[in-house]
């Protein structure tokens, strides 16, 4: 397999990308320590703002990392025949709480295709479930061709 051509997505490939798409992976540091989890997310195009449900239990990894503070970066891609597409956003993830949603806001958490309760060993009272915003710094897409030579 050679790459036969690769190429920077526009900002309109890019929004038209994430908005199709609605899963990807969610990877937070803090220090010399990575986290990294499959997601679900809702996308605003207009003012590139991601909106995503975490699930966790008080004393899970998952809480710990989201309340260091941790730098975010979200990867979503896809393959499709020959080629591969994938749109790497990075910046800053903050939780919102309910008091100050918007109705927009709750709109996009509606479009997280995620159920808001899944199955889980410990029980719902055991969950915690906050809503968080990645606000981006910087959001890049690549597009690469391939060529899948014949194997012998």
């Amino acid at each position: 397999m050679a790459i036969d051509h690769e190429t920077e997505m526009t900002d309109a490939e890019v929004d038209a990308f994430l908005a199709r798409h609605e899963t990807g992976v969610l990877s937070l540091a803090r220090a010399d320590e990575p986290y990294a989890i499959p997601i679900s997310y809702g996308y605003d195009a207009d003012d590139r703002l991601f909106y995503m449900r975490m699930v966790s239990t008080p004393d899970s990894e998952k809480r710990a990392f989201l309340e260091s503070d941790p730098g975010a970066r979200l990867v979503v891609y896809d393959e499709q025949e020959s080629t591969y597409r994938s749109v790497i956003v990075t910046g800053i993830l903050e939780d919102i709480p309910p008091s100050e949603l918007t109705p927009d806001q709750i709109a996009q958490y509606g479009d997280t295709k995620r159920p808001l309760f899944e199955i889980w060993a410990d029980g719902k009272r055991e969950l915690d479930i906050e809503l968080y915003r990645l606000t981006p710094e910087s959001v890049n897409g690549r597009r690469t061709e391939v060529h899948r030579g014949e194997t012998t």
